[in-house]
Order: C-alpha cells, then sequence, then structure tokens
C-alpha cells in the first residue's frame, strides 16, 4: 500500500481532509514536521471529523526523522510538484510508494525534492492557477496510485 507523507504542513483543515481520505482508503500517513498547527488544532478535527480513529498516523519530527524511518521500510519517494519531471498519470506506482507533498505556501523543498526517486506533476492550466489545493492534489495522487494497483474498496452497504 502507498503511503501519504505530507512534509510541513500550514493549513489545518487541508492536513484534515488528507486524513480523512486516508482513511477512507486505508492509506497510512505520515506528517513530517515542523507542522504549522497542534494536532490539537479543533480546525484539523473538525476536518477529519469522527475519522481520526480509523487514520493509521506516524508523526516525524523533521525530514531526518522520517528518512531515516523510510530507508528502514523501503520503498520510493515520489514527489509531487509543479516542477515534477513527468505526469503523476505517467508514472507506473508501487506498493511500497512514499507520495510525498509540501506545503500549502512552498510545496517541497528542494533539498527534499533533490532526494527523491521521481518527481510528478497534477497537469493544469498554469496560466489560471499556480496550482491545486493540497488535499485535492494527495487525492489526486492517492487515487491514481491505487487505480494501477487495483486496489478495491468495499461497496457502500445497501
Amino acid at each position: 500500500m502507498p503511503q501519504v507523507v505530507l512534509v510541513n504542513p500550514q493549513i489545518p483543515p487541508n492536513t484534515g481532509n488528507i486524513a480523512r481520505t486516508c482513511a477512507a482508503t486505508h492509506t497510512p500517513l505520515h506528517l513530517v514536521g515542523p507542522l504549522g498547527f497542534e494536532l490539537s488544532d479543533r480546525y484539523l478535527k473538525r476536518a477529519g471529523l469522527d475519522y481520526w480513529p480509523q487514520v493509521d498516523l506516524t508523526l516525524h519530527a523533521d525530514w531526518s526523522a522520517f528518512e531515516q524511518r523510510r530507508q528502514q521500510l523501503g520503498g520510493r519517494t515520489i514527489g509531487f510538484s509543479t516542477s515534477g519531471r513527468c505526469s503523476y498519470a505517467d508514472w507506473d506506482y508501487r506498493q511500497d510508494d512514499w507520495l510525498l507533498f509540501g506545503s500549502e505556501t512552498d510545496g517541497l523543498p528542494p533539498s527534499v525534492l533533490s532526494t527523491c526517486d521521481q518527481t510528478v506533476y497534477i497537469p493544469m492550466d498554469r496560466t489560471l492557477v499556480r496550482s491545486l489545493n493540497l488535499s485535492a492534489s494527495a487525492a489526486i495522487g492517492l487515487y491514481e496510485a491505487l487505480r494501477q494497483l487495483q486496489w478495491a474498496c468495499s461497496p457502500p452497504p445497501p
């Protein structure tokens, strides 16, 4: 199962929405500090609603702590960036991929991008908008990885 990694997220509702997506897909979520909010933030909790107990959440104090853990577990790092080298839809995802997303204001720092096994972008008309919302980007990237890996969720109850 791919894992979602938020590096220095700043806006609580975005992180809450991504946590809900991770709960819905049974995808582990990693938050890499420093965070721009406290985990007790009411907007974060409200965006995640009552799904927080279902989120497989791991906190990392900083990039170094995350990278140490990732190296122990293995897998490729796929950095999502407006300056990515190929479209997210053209990349072949694997079960052990780590999907990295940066802060809402700065994206992934160059120091992180330089360590990624691949960087991908989400196509958009950049004459109209600079970037997509972080929670939308994470959902787009995660669902494409899951689609390629033929992940199937149970159907809704009748």
